[in-house]
């Protein structure tokens, strides 16, 4: 027997840690609640439900998004990466590696978002995307360096409550080795 849906849902189908999902949705659930609340997903963490504390930023087709801004149904036929995604089987990703060797957390809440974030920064400089830091004279499309202040300015988007950013700094500059 075919399941019928409530008049404001649907049925989303999503690319989540690289397993094909369907879910039944209200139109109004955000992407971040389709992953706690429907995926059990938790990782990615709901911070300020407002886009200002990144506490829920995940990778939609490999570029970060505040998931707690997004319905689900936008992101229908899209690949969502959380936190739990970047693993490697019982391999963490280098930048986990580098969060836990740089002691780049305290609380942990808001390391998942942090993780998430530096992971696409470092895509993103590779690609030679500027930030407002970025020198002028540095070639078009060439690789961003990573400095401290680089890095500072493209995590600004991702709050810890506890203070942890020099440590973070450093993880990052780790990982982009």
């Amino acid at each position: 027997m075919e399941q019928t849906l409530p008049e404001r849902a649907s049925t989303v189908a999503l690319r989540v840690n690289g397993t094909d999902r369907s879910l039944a949705l209200d139109h109004r659930t955000t992407l971040l609640d389709a992953l706690r609340d429907h995926l059990d997903l938790t990782g990615t963490k709901k911070g300020c439900d407002h886009g200002q504390c990144g506490a829920c930023t995940v990778l939609l087709d490999g570029r970060r998004v505040n998931s707690c801004l997004l319905f689900a149904v936008a992101c229908a036929g899209r690949s969502v990466t959380t936190v739990e995604g970047l693993t490697d089987g019982e391999h963490l990703h280098p930048v986990q590696e580098a969060f836990v060797a740089r002691d780049a957390l305290q609380c942990g809440y808001c390391t998942p978002g942090q993780i998430c974030s530096a992971v696409a920064l470092l895509d993103e400089a590779a690609r030679g995307e500027p930030s407002h830091v970025t020198p002028p004279e540095r070639l078009p499309g060439a690789p961003v360096a990573l400095t401290p202040d680089e890095i500072r300015e493209r995590m600004s988007g991702n709050i810890c409550r506890c203070g942890a950013y020099p440590n973070i700094v450093a993880a990052i500059e780790e990982a982009a080795r």
